[in-house]
């Protein structure tokens, strides 16, 4: 049996774990969307190798960048979770079409959604009823 004092200190270290690793995720979709609105050359020349215009670069950062924002928020932050979750399957799904490896690359953006909603599992408690 848990003393109410164990069960505290559980709740507020599960807290702070699902805070750093949403901001882990935070920080790297931001750097990545940031890299695509601004159309700096690393970000324009992986997504024409992968096979996309140039031209969609900004649109397709903008898209992150909204997708993240609404995850940022407490009150969308599992909307925005699915939202990115959705955004990460076009990524997988552009790695398999241009046959990138499989470990590296194709299965990145899923080791990112897992960091997306793990943090998001360990700092809110709605979708820990949910679930």
């Amino acid at each position: 049996m848990q003393l109410p004092t164990q069960t505290a200190s559980a709740s507020k270290k599960r807290l702070w774990a699902g805070r750093i690793i949403s901001a882990l995720m935070v920080l790297f979709l931001l750097f990545d969307s940031g890299l695509k609105v601004m159309k700096l050359a690393p970000a324009v020349e992986g997504t024409t190798a992968l096979g996309y215009p140039a031209t969609a670069v900004r649109d397709i950062g903008i898209i992150e960048l909204i997708c993240l924002i609404l995850y940022v928020v407490p009150r969308t932050s599992v909307f925005g979770a699915i939202l990115l979750t959705g955004y990460l399957g076009g990524a997988i799904a552009t790695h398999v079409r241009v046959g990138s490896p499989l470990l590296t690359h194709t299965l990145f953006p899923i080791y990112v959604a897992l960091l997306i909603w793990g943090g998001l599992f360990l700092r809110d408690d709605r979708l820990r009823v949910l679930i």
